[in-house]
């Protein structure tokens, strides 16, 4: 899955869906409006979901797709980081793209998500699940088992891909408290979150071998 939602606010979403609006809606050429990212919207505490849905920013929904946003940015740090190699940085942009995609997801409301699928939005299937999990596979066979607790640390890079897995956690420990008051459509969602952690922790044990 690759995703194609690029902001969270609430004039971001508005913006984005009167865009994809007007690009299903016309039948030859593209109308690009430049719009402010200040809405004022936001100013007394309350934001839009995807199709323009009214909530609070306190919403189970708005934190969960909030700290997938902070995931996203973590592993953008670890992607910059000059000391990250050049294969893992291409694997932290493809799932970056994918969690872009995950937030789109994440913040479209249950009742919504037929409307989400038949726009064509992108979904996080059991294929892309699984491709983190073949990851994880190589490094464990690279890096044989272990037997005691990693401290991070152990290199500049390596701590930030702890860093990164932690966020990740939290992320998904808010997916999983949205899950429990009202359930996702797409479980995927929480495998891939469980999965990408485990992977970002045994990234970080090969960055502190390297050094």
């Amino acid at each position: 899955m690759r995703g194609i939602f690029y902001s969270l606010n609430s004039g971001a979403w508005n913006c984005l869906d009167r865009l994809f609006s007007d690009l299903r809606s016309k039948e030859c050429g593209v109308r690009w409006a430049l719009m402010s990212i200040v809405t004022k919207t936001g100013d007394k505490g309350q934001t839009r979901l995807m199709f323009n849905r009214e909530t609070t920013k306190h919403d189970p929904r708005v934190d969960a797709y909030g700290a997938i946003d902070e995931f996203n940015a973590a592993l953008g740090v670890v992607r910059a980081h000059r000391g990250t190699p050049v294969e893992l940085k291409k694997r932290a942009l493809e799932v970056q793209k994918d969690l872009i995609g995950v937030m789109g997801e994440v913040s479209t409301p249950s009742d919504s998500v037929e409307k989400y699928r038949s726009a064509g939005y992108a979904s996080l299937s059991e294929a892309d699940v699984s491709e983190v999990e073949q990851r994880i596979g190589v490094l464990e066979a690279e890096l044989g088992p272990f037997n005691d607790w990693c401290l991070p640390g152990g290199s500049e890079a390596g701590s930030l891909a702890d860093w990164a897995r932690t966020v990740c956690r939290r992320a998904e420990r808010s997916v999983c408290q949205l899950h429990a008051v009202e359930p996702l459509s797409n479980e995927s969602i929480i495998v891939y979150l469980n999965r990408l952690s485990d992977w970002l922790w045994l990234e970080a044990r090969a960055l502190d071998r390297a050094g």
